[in-house]
């Protein structure tokens, strides 16, 4: 069984915790998009684990992690990640972790780029400044530079003398900024290639032969459908295709051999960062909804803005990932609540939106349709079965089942391994 675990909302649904879960019985777990500007977090016997390249299924054994052909990497980051897990017990070798030799590479460039483009903006997209969309540029420009391009120091040379030629000049030109050094960035990147070498490799065919003898694939992406290029509530996105779609694209696997997709999705909204928010809650009781649910990003630690379900944006999120099964996380969030609510529709001058529109004056300037629901006023967190689950929760779960027509399978209560509902 292949099957690609996609965010449903913003980004930071939990998938982390549903990836670790369901790596259990997948042989390849597969990162393809995205790049160190995410992050899940797996919280396993008390201890916290937080990733950024390296696919959540990492903790278990016998496991093989891919970082597809979709991520753009900084060597840095991901080897300070490998380090941060051998600190904490996870030794990683090069049977366990593989690189795509087609991955694009993100320099010092490409991170200082970000900032200052942000700086210059009218309209601030909430970039986390880590170089992942002047990168994904570069390569949509053709300039960009491959980890395997790394592995050949005289290919290398000749594509960073060519890049930084013309980025200097940008640089020094239109920011006032002085530039970078050649010799100081070769050598840097020379170093860490050597120490990532071991892990990189031709992963289309090593995900396809997995395929041809029918492994179970696991794909992971990062952020979530609405910052997706393509489908997102542009131009407050990432710079890649966070949808079911872009596993393929971010692996290599043909689009008919993915057997599943399964959403992720929050029992309330969040979201990171600037852009239109339909459901977002005040600022007080957003602050308490915040604190209740640990809602800081688990990459850069800001806090993340907090509102209702809204299951307009999700609907349209199953219908372009085909989305067939749900995972709702964070359920005990809402335990303490007397009313829940949940958006089923957009009012805009007289007109009732039901289908998400993507028209920058309806985002920004609706009014919300809310159904309203009666708390459960229940501790969730020790509860193992669908079954014992207070009546009020099992009908705002059906509610939203019916809302998004596709099947609840998962239930998150907490952010352990055990506090998992199969439903």
């Amino acid at each position: 069984m292949n099957t690609v675990i996609v965010g449903a909302q913003w980004g930071d649904e939990g998938k982390g915790k549903i990836i670790d879960i369901l790596a259990q019985d997948a042989d390849y777990i597969i990162r393809y998009q995205g790049g160190s500007n995410a992050g899940h977090t797996v919280v396993v016997d008390g201890k916290e684990y937080i990733f950024h390249l390296i696919p959540s299924g990492i903790l278990h054994r016998n496991k093989i992690c891919v970082i597809g052909n979709g991520v753009v990497v900084d060597p840095q980051v991901l080897l300070g990640e490998i380090n941060d897990l051998k600190s904490k017990g996870v030794y990683i070798n090069n049977k366990q972790l593989r690189i795509s030799q087609n991955c694009h590479v993100i320099f010092p460039y490409h991170r200082i780029l970000d900032k200052l483009r942000e700086s210059k903006r009218t309209f601030k997209i909430g970039t986390t400044g880590r170089g992942i969309g002047p990168c994904y540029a570069d390569k949509i420009a053709r300039c960009g530079i491959r980890m395997i391009d790394l592995l050949n120091p005289s290919v290398f040379k000749i594509k960073l003398k060519d890049n930084l030629k013309e980025k200097n000049e940008i640089f020094k030109k239109v920011y006032a900024y002085g530039g970078f050094s050649f010799e100081k960035i070769y050598r840097d990147y020379l170093k860490m290639t050597d120490r990532l070498s071991k892990y990189i490799c031709d992963t289309v065919v090593l995900i396809n032969e997995a395929a041809r003898l029918k492994k179970s694939l696991l794909f992971e992406g990062a952020q979530g459908t609405f910052l997706d290029i393509d489908f997102g509530t542009y131009p407050y996105v990432t710079s890649s295709s966070a949808t079911a779609g872009g596993a393929c694209i971010g692996s290599g696997l043909p689009p008919l051999k993915i057997d599943k997709v399964i959403g992720v999705v929050k029992a309330y909204t969040t979201r990171v960062g600037e852009g239109p928010f339909p459901t977002e809650f005040s600022k007080s009781f957003g602050d308490f909804i915040r604190n209740q649910g640990r809602e800081f990003g688990a990459t850069t630690g800001r806090p993340r803005r907090c509102g209702w379900f809204d299951s307009v944006l999700a609907r349209q999120a199953v219908l372009v990932n085909g989305i067939s099964e749900l995972a709702i996380t964070k359920l005990d969030v809402l335990d303490t609540l007397k009313t829940i609510k949940v958006c089923t529709g957009y009012k805009y001058r007289g007109k009732i939106f039901r289908s998400f529109p993507y028209d920058a004056d309806v985002l920004t300037k609706n009014k919300p349709v809310y159904e309203e629901f009666s708390g459960w006023l229940k501790t969730t967190s020790h509860i193992r079965s669908y079954k014992q689950l207070p009546v009020n929760t099992k009908k705002y779960l059906s509610r939203l089942q019916d809302l998004l027509r596709a099947k609840i399978t998962m239930v998150s209560v907490g952010s352990r391994r055990e506090e998992t509902i199969f439903a």
